[in-house]
C-alpha cells in the first residue's frame, strides 16, 4: 500500500490549501529542524551510553581514576592549607 503520483499531488493540494503558500516554507524549515534536534538528541544518548562503560576508580564513586588521583591531591592541598592558617 505505497503512494502513487494521483495520491501524492492531491494530499500536496490538500496540504498546500490548508497551509498556504506563504506558510510551506517555515512548515518545512521546522520539521527539518525538528529532525535535526531528534537526530542529535539520539546521537546523544547513546554517547553517553558508551561513556558509561568506561573503567572507573573501582571505590564505587563513578569517577575515572585520574579525576579520583587529581581531586585527591586537591583535597590534601585544601587541608594543608587549612591546618596552616589555624597555627
Amino acid at each position: 500500500m505505497s503512494l502513487q503520483g494521483p495520491e501524492l499531488i492531491i494530499i500536496l493540494i490538500i496540504v498546500l490549501v490548508l497551509f498556504g503558500g506563504a506558510k510551506l516554507p517555515k512548515l518545512a524549515r521546522s520539521l527539518g529542524q525538528a529532525q535535526k534536534e531528534f537526530k542529535q538528541g539520539i546521537a546523544d544518548a547513546s554517547g553517553s551510553d558508551v561513556g558509561a562503560s568506561k573503567p572507573t576508580s573501582g571505590d564505587g564513586s563513578g569517577e575515572k581514576p585520574e579525576e579520583s588521583s587529581t581531586m585527591l591531591a586537591q583535597g590534601e592541598q585544601a587541608n594543608k592549607q587549612e591546618t596552616g592558617a589555624d597555627s
